[in-house]
């Protein structure tokens, strides 16, 4: 590949990820399985080592994912909650420490901890002589929500230090995972089963949701459990590796999961992962793959960070958990950028714990490649675990009443002509006017990922549309109490929360508005570029096609 190709193939790489990544991460809502999203990661990585000259501002390799909700007060992390790198394989395995031996030249046996990868939530929790004082969500890795209260009520996490004779640190930060064990989830469900309340999916949702709850007692009401597994900062402790540091936490009263394993050589790791492997659904909690990380404190600063990961530690995950069932209609939907994307409906399959009912088929090429038709019976999957992914089609179950899959050549929604960009995979409706695309823009300008409205879920924001009240942006912050309080499910104090919350957006920082239009290559990176140059959003929409390529790191497509 050519110094052209490269470029072109990491602008597309560029572009593809932070798509999916927004989905996942923000929307909750993903496209592709995590397999695929992970071999473009890598394929971006490896075209980055080969030409650093190319790697931009808004690089996906440069990036902690997630935004945090505004539900709650922001905590701001003193050092960044990183992301792990995930890998799938021996040989990947064999790579990570091949590049670690590379990176301090030297051949030398590097002596490792392998621990259980739960399947919870991380969070950060802050001590000061002794005493919990703050406890934080991981949020976008470097400012979390505030849920000191909530994790207060968490048994197994200490709000006093116990004393070791070695002088506790006048600021200790430790991180952690909390997790609901699966005892506590079938108990969870059986409760809410019988007072008629919708069950949670699985117990990680379950352990999110409640500590994401205001008010504190409902979390003290679900039998929530916590395993410490790192400090921000090792040099306030007197540790020089990760077994001594295990031991001293322990001696702190922090709970350490009892299958981490202190590996010299990787044959051990290897032997480890088969083994959590083969007792995963034995144990009372649920993970989803085993961490890796080197162990000695020096090794870890010589080898650093990058600017989303350590290169010092890694994930390797779990092969996906896979089901078979109908493929019994295939719908189109339009998205905010005009993309139309097919998704299986499904024979409902419970694959895990999840019932999994649509998937994402991605795009006409990928229907073609998989050769699948209306009626097929499919192999599906949860890729991470998370992600419902058809794999394929099961050839032999097939009657001969199977139907073609027809991608349509009009926009489902408005009717205009479909038109599929040279070098692009996916079909798109260019239509300016496309009510589909109009919506599922307002939807994403006042949802989680844009300005997060309180009250102006998609739910409200369709019944908004529908009613007339509100056709684009400007209209949001046009609405009055009267407005809302006449339509069905609404009230006088929703209304007034709801108006209330829109002013309270339109106080917005510029980055994050910009990043809320959901304009086409203005990612969160390019929203902070631009947003940083030009003071308000008038000067900015007052700029020139040339002053917005004078900002660096904004290239030809985010200008026009």
């Amino acid at each position: 590949m050519d110094r052209e190709q490269a470029e072109q193939r990491l602008f597309e790489l560029r572009k593809q990820l932070a798509e999916h990544a927004h989905r996942y991460y923000v929307l909750d809502d993903p496209v592709i399985a995590d397999g695929e999203y992970d071999a473009l990661y890598h394929e971006l990585l490896d075209l980055e080592e080969q030409f650093p000259e190319f790697v931009t501002a808004d690089s996906p390799s440069l990036r902690v994912g997630g935004v945090p909700l505004s539900r709650f007060e922001e905590a701001r992390h003193a050092l960044p909650m990183l992301s792990l790198d995930n890998i799938f394989s021996d040989e990947e395995l064999d790579d990570f420490f091949s590049k670690i031996q590379r990176y301090l030249q030297s051949e030398e046996a590097i002596s490792s901890v392998a621990e259980p990868k739960l399947d919870g939530l991380a969070v950060e929790l802050v001590y000061e002589n002794g005493v919990l004082v703050q406890g934080a969500t991981r949020g976008d890795g470097l400012i979390g929500e505030n849920i000191t209260r909530q994790l207060q009520t968490v048994q197994t996490i200490p709000l006093q230090l116990l004393d070791d004779g070695h002088n506790i640190p006048e600021k200790l930060v430790v991180r952690g995972e909390v997790f609901l064990p699966k005892k506590g989830f079938v108990t969870l469900n059986r409760l809410r089963a019988e007072r008629g309340e919708p069950l949670f999916a699985n117990a990680r949702n379950a352990a999110a949701g409640s500590l994401r709850q205001l008010d504190p007692k409902v979390t003290a009401s679900r039998p929530l459990s916590f395993f410490v597994y790192a400090v921000a900062d090792t040099s306030v402790t007197p540790c020089s590796d990760l077994k001594e540091l295990f031991d001293w936490l322990k001696r702190l009263g922090f709970p350490v999961n009892p299958l981490i394993c202190f590996c010299e050589s990787l044959a051990q790791i290897r032997k480890q992962y088969g083994h959590l492997l083969q007792i995963r659904h034995d144990l009372d909690y649920e993970i989803d793959g085993m961490v890796i990380k080197v162990s000695d404190f020096t090794l870890q600063q010589r080898l650093g960070n990058t600017a989303r990961a350590p290169r010092w530690a890694v994930a390797w995950k779990f092969p996906a958990i896979q089901a078979t069932t109908k493929m019994t209609d295939v719908v189109f939907q339009v998205g905010r950028t005009g993309a139309v994307t097919p998704v299986a409906l499904l024979e409902p399959v419970n694959v895990d714990g999840a019932m999994v009912r649509r998937a994402s088929l991605h795009n006409r090429d990928e229907i073609e490649r998989k050769g699948l038709l209306i009626g097929d019976v499919v192999l599906i999957q949860r890729a991470g675990d998370v992600i419902p992914e058809v794999i394929k089609p099961i050839a032999e179950k097939r009657t001969g009443t199977e139907q073609p899959i027809l991608f349509p050549e009009k926009c489902p929604e408005c009717g205009h002509l479909l038109e599929r960009p040279e070098g692009e995979a996916v079909t798109r409706c260019v239509n300016a006017h496309c009510p589909a695309q109009r919506l599922q823009s307002l939807i994403y300008f006042a949802g989680k990922a844009g300005l997060d409205i309180e009250g102006l879920g998609r739910r409200n924001m369709e019944q908004l549309v529908a009613a007339g009240l509100v056709a684009d942006i400007p209209d949001i912050f046009s609405l009055a109490a009267d407005d809302l309080a006449g339509l069905d499910g609404w009230g006088d104090k929703s209304a007034e929360n709801c108006v209330a919350a829109i002013a309270k957006a339109g106080n917005t920082p510029l980055s994050r508005f910009l990043g809320a239009l959901g304009i086409r290559y203005v990612g969160e990176a390019t929203a902070g570029l631009l947003s940083r140059h030009f003071t308000s959003l008038d000067a900015l929409l007052k700029a020139t096609k040339e002053q917005l390529l004078e900002v660096e790191g904004i290239g030809e497509q985010a200008a026009s």
